[in-house]
C-alpha cells in the first residue's frame, strides 16, 4: 500500500492535479526500483512531497547541504539505505520512506529551458526524489548512470521523454 501526502503552496495552484501527479510518480519510481513488491502487501508506505517556494528550498538546502542557493529538488530518506530490504519481510505496519521537497520557480524555469511541461518536470523531479528515498544516489559516474536508467525507464512506461535526452 502506498500513502502520498502532498503538501502544496498556493504559487503552485496552476491547475495541475498534484496529488494525483505525486502518488503516480511516486508509485512509478517504486514499481521500477527492487521494491516493487512493497506495493502489494498490507505494509503501508509512506512519502510527503511538499510543493513550495524558492525560499524554502533554499533554506532547506542552506541548513542541510551547506549550499545557500535554492535547488529544483531535496530529498530526505528517513530509511537508512541498509535498512531497506529488512521492509521487504515487513507484512503490516507503516514504513515512512521521507519527504521530497520541490522549488517552484526552479521547476518552472527548467521546464522552460527543457521546453516541456511544469507537471511533467515536477513528475521527473518526485521520480528522482523517490529513488533518492530508496537509496540511490548520483555521487560518482556509475551511480548516475544507474540512477539516471531507472529514471528513463520509469518515466518511459508512463510517457514521458528521457530526461537526460539520450536518444
Amino acid at each position: 500500500m502506498l500513502d502520498v501526502a502532498v503538501q502544496t503552496e498556493p504559487e503552485w495552484d496552476d491547475g495541475a492535479d498534484w496529488d494525483m501527479l505525486a502518488e503516480a510518480a511516486v508509485r512509478i519510481a517504486i514499481e521500477h526500483s527492487p521494491h516493487a513488491g512493497w506495493l502489494n502487501r498490507a505494509l503501508c508506505v509512506e512519502v510527503t512531497v511538499r510543493l513550495t517556494d524558492d525560499d524554502e528550498v533554499r533554506q532547506l538546502n542552506a541548513q542541510y547541504r551547506g549550499k545557500d542557493k535554492p535547488t529544483n529538488v531535496l530529498s530526505f530518506p528517513m530509511v537508512q539505505p541498509d535498512l531497506l530490504e529488512t521492509l521487504a519481510n515487513t507484512d503490516d505496519g507503516e514504513a515512512i520512506l521521507g519527504d521530497i521537497v520541490l522549488a517552484r520557480d526552479v521547476c518552472v524555469r527548467e521546464a522552460a529551458e527543457r521546453e516541456i511541461s511544469v507537471a511533467d518536470h515536477a513528475t521527473h523531479l518526485i521520480v528522482h526524489g523517490t529513488f533518492h528515498l530508496l537509496g540511490y544516489d548520483h555521487q560518482g559516474e556509475a551511480e548516475a548512470e544507474a540512477m539516471e536508467a531507472l529514471e528513463t525507464r520509469a518515466l518511459a512506461s508512463i510517457g514521458l521523454a528521457d530526461p537526460y535526452n539520450r536518444d
